[in-house]
């Protein structure tokens, strides 16, 4: 795959990016190293390789949902440092 002038400015225009002279030949010089560097990996005999589906055999290693109670509003505000026994209250840190 070659990369030309018409390549840097699609992909510019498409990232909303604008690249000078010296810019846009660096660009298009990275973009073919990184190409040949991908194509280089289609020489490899990959004759008999699976392709890696997961990092893991283990199916799911997630626990079982548990329905569990929870604190009473009371005990929650039990430790707060101020409360109107019903809500935190935090101190004010937005500025008008």
């Amino acid at each position: 795959m070659e990369v030309n002038d018409v390549m840097i400015d699609k992909l510019a225009n498409l990232s909303k990016l604008n690249f000078n002279g010296n810019e846009k030949q660096e660009i298009k010089n990275d973009l073919q190293r990184m190409i040949s560097f991908v194509e280089k990996l289609n020489e490899l005999n990959l004759d008999g390789v699976a392709p890696l589906l997961h990092l893991s055999s283990e199916i799911n290693v997630l626990r079982e949902d548990a329905i569990k109670g929870s604190i009473s509003r009371e005990e929650a505000l039990k430790n707060a440092p101020l409360h109107d026994n019903r809500f935190f209250k935090v101190p004010k840190v937005i500025k008008k």
